[in-house]
């Protein structure tokens, strides 16, 4: 008869994951707020690393474990407290400094700084790996319910670290999850007593550490750091939020960030007011009014060129800035505003406003709104002006969908004739982003039935910012000569205009923007003043190649291919890797991705050799190694392939990152932790559940390769609430299904080495899917990675591994 695993079994292992899943996402808000949050990657590759060397121990050395498979089980909560709070506490003293790994004087004190990273973490997610494996191995009769439980218990945590982050500082999430380790001790097989008393000594002795030698701070290269530390700065208020923590500073730095003409005083416009700055995750976000917002300024900004082209305007403002920009609108002559404020923080401030700041005061003709400028301007045209402001870009990482050609497209179609819709563009790093951003608009145009892009689109800068002016009609002599005079008058460049003549504009430019140059390894230096996008505007415009092509990603920003800041050519890497101290921080995580993806490819040949280093165990039960490592690799890397998919889907259906993560990783958990319970019904004609499992993916893959986009579309403007349960509802069948495989599969591994093997196996895999899948979505397009999932799960059907002979069962006892 076969061994069903018992509640008390399957309890502690649900605990085990819940609290693992949850470290790893208390450990990627600790790099986002005390680093950056690109080397959140390091966390993916530690953890899945960790699970992979896990499952090469427990495959070697099989018998010996599952010989003393009880013992370890009670033992294993304990030194997985300790592995938990010693090794947060140590990534908290680890004096690792992003600036100085991009420094090639201080780059190997740096990779050592790394090394320090996986050597006091990976012993926690090895250890849990070896909890997580040794069930499968001790109930590989009943694997369906043993990774049911798993999964299940690891959405759980992504709910439950989610739900901490609205209560606790994130810093302080760590220390929370050493509970759910302790209270697995309670179900220990044996010696109960002694195991429950060392997890509570664990316990109190962690959170002691953790607690009363707290080290975890922001580091100095931080936004936030500087003015934090200026005489008489205070945090006047904050707030923990599963978006990030937020903190609103008083300090006599802090001013609207906003992009002003040296000439302002001699036109007689005062200066920026006052304000307070808040911060996410030590990131300036936005400036707050400390009464109400005025804007006496904003005639001398780079924003106000289309308020004088097009005055007593009909205006879509996207993006509030703290309620400064629905100042600086109406100080520019707006007659009707609709304000879009998606960014829920930013939204209460104006409603009700955040600590001493005050609400904002809205009088007629100003509506808010928290829709996106995407579901906005579906529902309704007409508008003279659709506004992005500068900071929008980077409030929210699902942000970047209102910049892509497809969103263009829709705001000119919003537009009334004549109508403009301004671009911001940030050149403080690179020129390129506003040389592909002409592109992306180039794209936009042409989706509308445009003909001649050139002719429809302006383009006026500072020394540190851009504004693309894109109109549904050509740019006419008079709209040209105004927009020269009112940059003559403010010592803004116009770097395009139709019929720009570059030669004549490069005698008179008010600030020098040369190009940068990899091969240099610094700026161009040729005699003279330059304007970098002027000198290659026109060709993006038209389509043809320019010489920064060569060196930089200039393809459209789109739907699919959303990330906005990745515009290097990674077939480059030596060149980028010798003038590395260039990057922008944005740029910096392609690099780590590309990194990660090298190491995971490792461990995973590593993993694949095992079959030739285990023995007896391994080379016992006929053939079919190769076909199980096809079988579970593929699945390793589609579940993962599927799942980053979604997310991305999700965030920009949602307009929002946290919420399409939480709702996708945790439906996706939890569903498939369903599914595979349902395995049992299958004993027998394993097979055949998985060829109906991998059946209903490759259909559901292609059904959303085939309208989801357009789906999501159609049906943006319905409430939050439903469209979250419209991603539920389309999860939920493929969870179920992608929750078959993996167990159907290890029920054919049989009482040998490649049980645990196959698991690890899947693990590693599962580290090269998510760089992996990075790289194709950035280079490719999400609809790539879709595919390849839908590939890999056809080929998992027609890799289903054979049934393994059994060898002796060792004596085990009762798990």
């Amino acid at each position: 008869m076969r061994r069903r695993a018992t509640l008390a079994t399957l309890a502690p292992l649900f605990l085990v994951s819940l609290a693992t899943v949850g470290f790893e996402i208390a450990l990627t808000r600790y790099f986002a707020v005390a680093k950056w949050s690109e080397y959140g990657y390091w966390v993916i590759s530690i953890v899945l690393a960790g699970f992979a060397l896990s499952g090469v121990v427990m495959a070697l050395a099989r018998d010996i474990f599952a010989r003393h498979g009880r013992a370890l089980l009670a033992g294993l909560p304990v030194a997985l407290i300790l592995a938990a709070a010693g090794g947060y506490h140590l990534v908290t003293i680890n004096p690792f400094n992003p600036l100085q790994l991009q420094n090639p004087a201080t780059f190997a004190v740096q990779l050592v700084n790394i090394a320090g990273y996986y050597a006091v973490l990976l012993p926690f997610f090895f250890l849990s790996g070896l909890y997580i494996s040794l069930n499968f191995v001790l109930n590989d009769e009943d694997i369906g319910r043993v990774y049911g439980f798993d999964l299940t218990g690891a959405g759980t945590g992504a709910l439950a670290v989610l739900g901490l982050m609205s209560l606790v500082h994130p810093f302080a999430l760590v220390p929370c999850l050493l509970a759910p380790l302790a209270v697995s001790a309670v179900f220990a097989p044996v010696r109960r007593p002694a195991a429950v008393t060392l997890a509570l000594l664990a316990l109190v002795g962690g959170e002691a550490l953790l607690l009363l030698d707290d080290r975890a701070e922001i580091n100095d290269f931080k936004a936030i750091y500087a003015p934090l530390h200026v005489p008489a700065s205070r945090v006047a208020a904050q707030r923990d939020s599963p978006r990030g923590f937020y903190a609103l500073l008083d300090d006599f730095t802090e001013r609207v960030d906003t992009d002003i003409s040296n000439n302002a005083g001699m036109l007689g416009l005062p200066d920026p007011p006052q304000s307070f700055g808040l911060y996410r995750d030590g990131n300036r976000l936005a400036a707050l009014p400390k009464g109400q917002a005025e804007a006496g300024y904003a005639g001398a900004t780079l924003a106000a060129l289309p308020y004088v082209l097009r005055p007593h305007a009909r205006v879509l403002l996207v993006g509030a800035s703290g309620g400064f920009r629905i100042a600086e609108a109406r100080a520019l002559g707006a007659a009707d505003l609709l304000v879009l404020e998606p960014e829920p923080v930013l939204l209460g401030a104006l409603r009700d406003g955040f600590g001493p700041s005050p609400p904002y005061a809205l009088p007629s003709g100003v509506r808010l709104s928290r829709a996106g400028p995407i579901a906005a301007t579906r529902r309704g045209g007409g508008w003279d002006i659709i506004d992005l402001s500068s900071d929008f870009l980077d409030e929210a990482e699902a942000n970047t969908s209102a910049f892509a050609a497809e969103a263009i497209a829709g705001y000119l179609r919003a537009l009334a004739p004549g109508g403009i819709v301004s671009i911001p563009v940030s050149i403080r790093e690179f020129p390129a982003y506003a040389v592909r951003m002409l592109a992306t608009v180039r794209s936009g145009l042409r989706m509308t039935g445009v003909a001649d892009p050139p002719a429809h689109v302006l383009v006026i800068r500072s020394a540190w910012n851009v504004r693309i002016l894109v109109s549904n009609v050509p740019f006419g002599a008079d709209r040209i000569a105004a927009a020269k005079h009112f940059g003559d008058e403010l010592s803004f460049d116009i770097s395009f205009f139709p019929g720009i003549d570059v030669a004549a504009a490069r005698a008179n430019i008010y600030n020098d923007l040369p190009a940068v140059s990899f091969e240099a390894g610094a700026v161009t230096s040729d005699e003279g003043l330059h304007d970098a996008i002027a000198d290659e505007a026109l060709g993006v415009l038209e389509g043809q190649p320019t010489a920064s092509g060569a060196a930089f990603d200039l393809s459209p920003i789109t739907y699919d291919r959303p990330s906005f800041y990745s515009v290097l050519r990674l077939s480059r890497l030596g060149t980028i890797l010798n003038r590395i101290e260039l990057l922008p921080q944005a740029e910096l995580g392609p690099l780590v991705n590309l990194a990660v993806l090298a190491q995971a490819v490792v461990v995973a040949l590593l993993l694949l050799a095992v079959p030739l280093l285990g023995g007896r165990r391994f080379r016992a039960g006929g053939p079919g190694a190769l076909r199980s490592a096809a079988y579970f690799a593929a699945l390793g890397v589609g579940f993962l392939a599927i799942e980053m998919v979604m997310i991305e889907r999700a965030s920009f259906y949602l307009n929002d990152r946290t919420t399409g993560f939480a709702l996708v990783l945790s439906g996706m958990l939890v569903f498939s932790g369903l599914g595979s319970m349902l395995a049992g019904r299958f004993e027998g004609r394993e097979r055949r559940g998985v060829v109906l499992a991998g059946l209903l993916v490759v259909a559901w893959c292609a059904l959303l390769l085939a309208g989801l986009q357009d789906f999501f579309l159609a049906t943006l403007d319905l409430p939050l609430v439903a469209r979250a349960g419209i991603v539920l509802v389309l999860l939920a069948p493929v969870s179920v299904a992608l929750g078959l495989p993996f167990p159907l599969g290890l029920s054919r591994m049989g009482h040998s080495g490649f049980l645990p093997w196959a698991w690890g196996l899947n693990g590693a895999f599962s580290v090269v899917a998510t760089p992996l899948a990075t790289l194709i979505a950035t280079k490719v397009g999400y609809d790539g990675v879709l595919l390849l999932a839908l590939v890999l799960y056809g080929c998992a059907v027609v890799s289903f591994p054979p049934m393994r002979k059994n060898l002796p069962w060792p004596d085990t006892g009762s798990a």
